[in-house]
């Protein structure tokens, strides 16, 4: 262990000497990957180093050269008497000691310096949003700020509290998730960021920014580590907010008897001589989409969260409201006029004055990365297709696991692959996790982790005695031929051999540890502990709702997830899998089922879409409002308010828009019948050039086929109406039909595509020639779903003008630069903004599902142009359409999302 320390300490040293000699050599210019190689190998010939050693070390090096990050984005209401402007024209603020510290620490903890001066300036502009402490009369903030599943949310606002405490914010409160283990890291996080203490036993020690501070500099913190908010400790202090000089913090849980506790705790000590407390303060909900939002379907009702929270603004004349969450749609179907039935309370939490969407910095672990890119994804996401043989998706709390699905014993062999390759990088020192979520109930869990455990026992007997062995000798066992196959299938290109990996096997078998993690826990998931005995942890963490929300599973490498939700913002946060994975992102797997992987992919196109939304309103001088406004009128309100609604047999009626989007028929009909139909209907609408002169052959540009320009809108609403789709696909077809109708005045004219892989066959044979797509066959509804429900191939430039293409292209490089990020090719949304028509694609598909083949099945995308923000129509929806729309039994959907962890 010693030795390993050594080669640990060693290896920090020649990181840190890259990083300093590369950004010394090559200053503002990014060097590229084999110069940061080269780099390497020179210094390492200086400090007397293998050039096979360095090689590894070097590319967790370049990840911190090369990352930074924009400043994000921001939409403000521009008619609000607000100047951003105060946190510069504040003469009096000398030094910013809180924030300056914090920076300094996140620089020692080995951050880039321009991620970290990125951090600083969004900080910044946030803090400039809210209003000045030392502003008079009574005033109040609310504001939202977006950011990426386990992207640095918590750092991002912890900078916001450090700038706040220097400009005066005197009280601040933090409201951390629903669980202890959540509210627990989130204080360790304050204790080291900001607070400088920490609780150990029953001393305290100076932990973080807490070295370099002067004794009176110490914020006041009324929580700790092991102590959530309790009014009988803070009533023995007996001091009062107005008391201290210092800036007084506390970090709570998301509980009402919490918040009830606390008001009163403010009300005792705090308002003796008047109703409210004079004194500025700034509340920070982390995952604020959950239980803050007030969910009650009667307006005259507040939901306990909600209305705790609001009391407590309520108290205060000079208060900022700050929300964080990386899915941003519940908080935006806040009304933002409710009262929530309370007229003594101040509005609900719409966020009126600000939404602010962070950027991640270039080395972030994102959803587009693993669903959106298809040379990564296809590396990355493993399709689970056997648990349902083992764990029903509607199991009850009483289901007993006979066995594990062999999908997740092959991702636990390649967890203990890749532990074994971080071993021989030099990573070993480092946490290396694996995330395993099948199930909400702790008792489902528990025996999950027996099942693991059993298994990872018979691994490591079998591995201690083979592994020294020769090939010809240990390949005969079992599980070292089965770990060697995943090895040769998985890792093969990891810059390893399979007999340097041997010899590390069982070392990092015999480090895995595993945890169940839910509210029950008797052993915690404490990353922590393990990094002040000086190593990293190395756990296989079983749970679901702690797993789900919030808790950040510090080197997660293989994550395996098998739920039935597909609520947007459920099913986003449970993508712990998202972050940052410095020298191993390479080496990361996530297993998902097929329906989860196409969920997944559409969700981050939909939550980069309003992202892009932000920067365009701000363009167009619209303000928060318009933002929900545009929200509540997507067209996938429909599956994000469908827990909280369809809690009975009542219809839901939405107000819908489709501006800027894209309709695709991605569930299709394995009915010869329908589809030899749809054929006919394609060749006699064709034939006819859908009512128009001429058409125009299209070039090579990624497929071929016809483009028939201008065709009067109304025969395209003919078409579609005759066209038979699958149950799945015929409401949001209809519901689609229904916008179009309303704006075939706007928009009498639209285009066609008819898009062929190749000619193949004469034109006048009036045949497509198929697009190969994977999909899934769901044999129960005789019909294909196409995977990541992309039916489309990126064909909506077709029939553009080159000039339109280019301005598209600026368009799109421009937004981009807004979010730090570059791009290879615009979306479909800049084409579809240029084109200002609607756009019917026509294919024909060659649907694939491993040896199950449909060939020439019709499809069809419907593009919308970017319509008016206030143009919606009213649908109305039921709960056989919504089970139809998500796939699952509605019932069990909100059970599961409404009930969280069994007890």
């Amino acid at each position: 262990m010693r030795n390993e320390k050594k080669k640990f300490e060693a290896n920090k040293v020649f990181i840190s000497a890259l990083i300093n000699t590369a950004k010394g050599k090559w200053e503002e210019y990014i060097p590229t990957r084999e110069e940061v190689d080269e780099l390497a190998i020179n210094l390492a010939e200086m400090m007397g180093l293998q050039e096979l050693d360095v090689l590894s070390l070097a590319k967790e090096a370049y990840y911190e050269i090369d990352s930074k990050m924009g400043v994000g984005v921001s939409l403000v209401d521009p008619e609000a008497v607000h100047d951003d402007e105060w946190v510069y024209k504040r003469k009096d603020i000398k030094k910013w000691l809180y924030s300056d510290a914090y920076e300094k620490y996140l620089r020692d903890k080995g951050w880039s310096p321009t991620v970290v001066q990125s951090l600083s300036d969004v900080g910044t502009k946030i803090l400039g949003h809210l209003q000045d402490p030392t502003s008079p009369g009574v005033w109040d903030r609310r504001g939202l700020v977006i950011g990426h599943v386990q992207s640095g949310k918590t750092a991002n606002y912890l900078g916001l509290v450090t700038k706040a405490a220097d400009a005066g914010y005197k009280f601040i409160i933090v409201i951390a998730g629903s669980q202890n283990n959540l509210r627990k890291q989130t204080q360790e996080r304050f204790d080291e960021g900001f607070i400088g203490r920490t609780k150990n036993g029953e001393s305290w020690q100076e932990v973080g920014v807490g070295l370099s501070f002067d004794e009176i500099n110490f914020p006041v913190s009324v929580t700790n580590v092991y102590s959530d908010f309790d009014k009988k400790t803070a009533d023995i202090s007996g001091w009062s907010l107005g008391s201290r000089s210092q800036p007084v913090v506390m970090v709570i849980k998301k509980e009402h008897n919490i918040l009830r506790n606390l008001k009163q705790w403010l009300e005792d000590l705090n308002t003796k001589e008047s109703r409210t407390v004079r004194v500025p303060m700034l509340m920070i909900d982390d995952e604020s989409d959950y239980a803050s939002i007030n969910t009650k379907k009667n307006s005259d009702e507040t939901t306990t969260i909600n209305k705790g929270i609001r009391e407590i603004l309520n108290l205060f004349d000079k208060s900022a409201y700050v929300a964080y969450t990386a899915t941003p749609f519940a908080n935006i179907f806040i009304n933002p006029d409710a009262y929530g039935g309370d007229q003594d309370l101040q509005d609900d939490l719409f966020p009126r004055d600000f939404i602010y969407c962070l950027d991640a910095p270039t080395t972030y672990f994102g959803p587009d990365r693993v669903f959106l890119d298809d040379e990564s994804s296809e590396r990355i996401l493993e399709t689970i297709d056997d648990a349902k043989n083992y764990i029903h998706l509607g199991h009850k709390k009483d289901f007993d696991v006979l066995e594990l699905p062999p999908s997740l014993y092959r991702a636990i062999r390649q967890f203990v692959l890749v532990k074994a390759i971080r071993k021989v990088r030099g990573q070993d020192e480092k946490h290396c996790s694996m995330l395993v979520n099948v199930s909400r109930f702790v008792d489902v869990q528990k025996s999950v982790r027996a099942h693991i455990s059993v298994y990872l026992k018979k691994m490591k007997v079998a591995i201690k005695a083979n592994y020294l062995m020769p090939d010809s000798v240990s390949q005969k066992n079992e599980y070292m031929d089965q770990l060697k196959q995943t090895f040769e299938a998985d890792y093969w290109d990891a810059d390893v051999s399979w007999k340097e990996l041997k010899c590390t096997l069982y070392d990092a078998a015999e480090s895995i540890r595993t945890f169940v993690v839910n509210s029950k826990s008797d052993e915690p998931l404490d990353y922590k502990k393990y990094e002040r005995d000086g190593h990293g942890l190395t756990a296989i963490a079983v749970g679901g709702l702690s797993l789900s929300r919030g808790l950040t599973i510090e080197g997660l490498c293989i994550s395996y997830m098998y739920r039935n939700t597909r609520m947007y913002d459920t099913l986003m946060q449970m993508g712990r899998w998202f972050g940052y994975r410095t020298g191993y992102d390479d080496l990361c797997k996530v297993h998902l089922p097929h329906d989860s992987i196409d969920w997944y992919s559409h969700i981050a196109i939909s939550s980069e879409d309003l992202r892009d939304q932000v920067i365009q309103m701000r363009l167009d001088g619209l303000s928060p409002r318009d933002f929900g406004l545009y929200v509540m009128s997507h067209p996938d309100t429909l599956l994000v308010t469908a827990s909280n609604k369809m809690r009975s047999a009542e219809n839901i009626t939405v107000r819908q828009s489709y501006s800027e989007k894209a309709i695709e028929s991605d569930t299709l009909p394995d009915d010869r019948e329908l589809n030899d139909f749809n054929q006919s209907l394609i060749i006699k609408y064709w034939k006819e050039n859908f009512g128009v002169k001429d058409r125009e052959v299209l070039p090579n540009e990624g497929g071929k086929g016809w483009y028939i320009g201008d065709v009067d809108t109304k025969i395209i609403i003919e078409f579609l109406n005759q066209f038979k789709c699958s149950p799945k696909t015929q409401e949001k077809r209809n519901f689609a039909l229904k916008y179009l109708k309303s704006i075939v005045k706007k928009y009498p004219l639209s285009d066609v595509a008819l898009v062929s892989e190749k000619y193949g066959l004469l034109e006048h044979d009036y045949t497509l020639s198929p697009r190969t797509r994977s999909a899934t066959y769901v044999k129960e509804d005789k019909s294909w779903r196409v995977n990541q429900a992309r039916v489309g191939g990126r064909h909506e430039h077709y029939g553009l003008s080159q000039e339109q293409k280019n301005a598209a292209m600026e368009k799109a490089v421009a937004d981009a630069k807004e979010k730090g990020k570059e791009i290879k090719r615009p979306s479909d949304r800049y084409y579809r903004v240029e084109r200002n028509k609607p756009l019917l694609i026509v294919y024909n598909l060659n649907l694939v599902d491993g040896e199950n083949e449909n060939l020439a099945v019709p499809a069809f995308v419907l593009s919308f142009p970017k319509v008016d923000y206030s143009h919606t129509v009213s649908v109305v929806a039921n709960r056989v359409y919504l089970e139809k729309s998500i796939g699952i039994d509605l019932d069990s959907l909100i059970q599961d999302e409404a009930e969280g962890e069994d007890e």
